[in-house]
């Protein structure tokens, strides 16, 4: 209990204290001011009712009653239901007292605005109806007035339902503004995932890679490092390139995770243009692969020039380490509107039989994404064929 209470009070805040000044006055300023306008001018106390018997004039228990509600306001954020109960009975207990009224209701007014605009619709209606009901036949059951006339109770009922109308008019601006800011916060967490996949998949492609290189150039350096040191030197040099690119690629990669900009990268962003090198690394590996370029060559979109180039990675790196191949060709062709790359080996490996495999997924994947296709599965007359086609024409 104290704990709560501790919280509500911290959470208060200087707009919660102004509001609480400008009800304070107007509640007891203004009914002390009506109450004693009314006293000057002859005026009936009880002007709703048919008729008044003499009311009780403003004492401490009628300011105090009064100063209840403004204080109340201050945590109405915090516990708007309690506040509006806790200020509907203080409201009820200063009617039935018999004391003048005036504006001793604002508080309660809004009390009732701040349930609506909380979300809170169920006891913001109850005390609307409840309080038209109590506060006007409360005095007359206590004997403090006559019963209201007619053209009063639906007075008063018309501005209770006006009320209640701009009250859920905020509730209901509020809940939207909520929605729009939940919206918001799930769109970054989508952009965040689909960003974290991306790395996910881009860590994967350059880990495959080279690692698969430097596998295949380190069992050559080790079966040549006898009887022919410096062809496995030649093999180290590849070695130590391949685990070069990949450390600088998952640096990169990492420091976008961090979202550090600190240093720029010192090799060429991964694309199209970088196919010779990738070629060079399958050779170096002992696959004889040929490329082959048709149609006119083109600036590309950057999603489009790194899918493409990270699908030809994948498909080399499965040929170096699965499929047993002597020999893969790579093929691009630009179309009009698309992209088409197929690659082909004559491998017995298991790169060569049909299955999926991550790899072929996250090709697949890459694909899919930027609304092209992907084929893959073994040639009937031996080796495997991966094949893709990305459009372009629209993006360009």
């Amino acid at each position: 209990m104290e704990r709560s209470a501790h919280q509500a009070l911290s959470g208060i805040r200087p707009r919660d204290i102004r509001l609480a000044a400008i009800a304070a006055a107007i509640q007891i300023g203004g009914t002390i001011g009506a109450s004693g306008h009314r006293q000057a001018h002859g005026q009936q106390a009880c002007w709703w009712a048919s008729s008044c018997h003499a009311a009780t004039h403003v004492n401490l228990t009628a300011v105090a009653l009064l100063a209840f509600g403004p204080v109340a306001l201050l945590i109405r954020r915090q516990q708007p239901r309690a506040v509006l109960a806790a200020i509907f009975a203080a409201t009820l207990l200063y009617v039935a007292l018999g004391y003048p009224q005036g504006p001793n209701y604002f508080s309660l007014l809004v009390a009732v605005v701040s349930a609506l605009s909380a979300g809170d619709r169920a006891a913001a209606r109850v005390a609307v109806v409840a309080g038209w009901v109590l506060f006007l036949w409360l005095p007359v059951a206590l004997g403090v007035t006559g019963a209201p006339t007619a053209l009063a109770a639906f007075a008063i009922a018309a501005w209770l339902l006006l009320l209640l109308a701009v009250g859920e008019a905020l509730g209901g601006r509020r809940e939207r503004a909520a929605e729009a800011r939940r919206a918001r916060q799930e769109e970054a967490r989508r952009k965040a995932d689909e960003e974290r996949l991306r790395i996910a998949r881009e860590l994967h492609d350059v880990l495959a890679h080279n690692i698969s290189l430097i596998n295949v150039r380190s069992g050559v350096a080790l079966h040549l490092m006898d009887d022919q040191p410096e062809q496995a030197r030649v093999a180290l040099e590849a070695i130590n390139e391949a685990s070069a690119d990949a450390l600088r690629e998952v640096r990169s990669a990492l420091n976008i995770l961090r979202g550090s900009n600190e240093e720029l990268p010192r090799a060429p962003t991964a694309g199209l243009a970088r196919l010779d090198e990738l070629v060079s690394h399958a050779v170096a590996a002992g696959v004889g692969v040929s490329l082959e370029v048709q149609g006119d060559p083109r600036s590309l979109p950057a999603s489009v020039d790194l899918a493409g180039f990270r699908i030809v990675q994948e498909s080399l790196t499965n040929i170096v380490r699965h499929a047993e191949a002597g020999s893969a060709k790579v093929e691009l062709t630009y179309g009009n509107g698309d992209l088409t790359l197929q690659i082909d080996d004559d491998g017995e490996g298991p790169a060569a039989q049909a299955g999926g495999g991550s790899g072929i997924a996250g090709m697949r994947d890459r694909a899919t994404a930027l609304g092209g296709e992907l084929e893959a599965g073994p040639q009937p007359t031996g080796g495997f064929r991966v094949r893709a086609r990305l459009p372009i024409g629209s993006q360009a």
